[in-house]
């Protein structure tokens, strides 16, 4: 919204599976109320269910229209057909963020959005008075996702049960196979940059693991990880490290175990478990002390 002073500041729209997709290239124009005969939605001569009768008014500009009695691609060639350049569907139930709009007719090539009730409440009023408005794509911020581009999860309000949570948020672009509903731009890609559905069963641990140590096969360094708790011994020498299995999958025991079998002499063991000690110390994962009592175990071993 650039105009009034009042209600100038950016808002979340849903987008339409149909007309022309919104881009960073904006349409500015000022915003009309479309009327047409009265027939069902609140208010009753706004849903654009109908030719719209102030044609005159809307040529040129970005129709304003009501959700309810009849689909969205109606509306949208309704508002076309009266010459608007884009059409505002304002929502008629609570709910946020605005839902995307389905529907198909390849003949709409006007863009429309969705906005939600509340910011429709706050909208309409000042309508009459003049209110300019800028329809694109901010390309500063990522769809679907928040400001430190974490995917959002789907939690519209009210609660969409077996949907809330469980599901992407609808924003995301393109749209992504584990939103709530079903996308005809969907693809039989899993992975990014098409879909994040191959990350996000990896996060929650759907991945080929032989091991059972968390990291997936195909990056597993160490495919048969000693994962035994406890500190690690070397002999009867208690290193009092953890047993820490790193991200390329070897745990700390994987790691001393391969120094001792392949070191050509007890001197090169030594110095291979002291360069295993620095890396964990550098990496936060071992104290100082810890390192010490690792390489002087080392040292003992026969």
């Amino acid at each position: 919204m650039n105009s009034p002073a009042s209600i100038a500041n950016p808002y979340e729209v849903g987008l339409a599976q149909f007309g022309a997709p919104l881009s960073s290239s904006l349409i500015t124009g000022n915003l009309v109320l479309g009327l047409d005969p009265a027939d069902g939605a609140g208010p009753s001569n706004n849903d654009g269910c109908s030719a719209l009768t102030n044609a005159s008014d809307v040529a040129g500009k970005i129709a304003f229209l009501t959700r309810g009695t009849c689909g969205f691609v109606v509306k949208a060639k309704n508002a076309q057909n009266a010459g608007a350049i884009a059409v505002v569907i304002a929502d008629n139930a609570a709910g946020s963020p605005p839902a995307g709009m389905a529907g198909v007719d390849p003949t709409v090539v006007i863009p429309a959005v969705r906005i939600s009730l509340p910011d429709a409440n706050l909208i309409r009023p000042q309508i009459a008075s003049g209110v300019n408005v800028s329809l694109g794509l901010d390309l500063s911020r990522t769809a679907g996702a928040d400001a430190n581009n974490h995917a959002l999860l789907y939690t519209p309000s009210p609660v969409v049960p077996g949907s809330t949570i469980s599901h992407y948020d609808d924003g995301a672009i393109p749209n992504q196979l584990m939103e709530f509903a079903i996308n005809s731009d969907l693809t039989h890609d899993v992975q990014p940059p098409k879909d994040l559905t191959l990350p996000l069963l990896r996060d929650i641990g759907w991945f080929a693991d032989n091991d059972n140590d968390g990291v997936g096969d195909a990056a597993d360094l160490c495919s048969n990880s000693d994962l035994t708790a406890g500190n690690v011994l070397i002999g009867s020498c208690d290193t009092t490290v953890p047993n820490y299995v790193s991200a390329a999958g070897c745990s700390v025991r994987d790691l001393v175990t391969n120094a001792a079998t392949n070191a050509k002499n007890h001197g090169s063991y030594v110095s291979t478990v002291a360069h295993i000690g620095d890396v964990l110390l550098a990496n936060g994962i071992i104290t100082s002390e810890q390192k010490d009592t690792l390489q002087s175990c080392a040292a003992r071993a026969k």
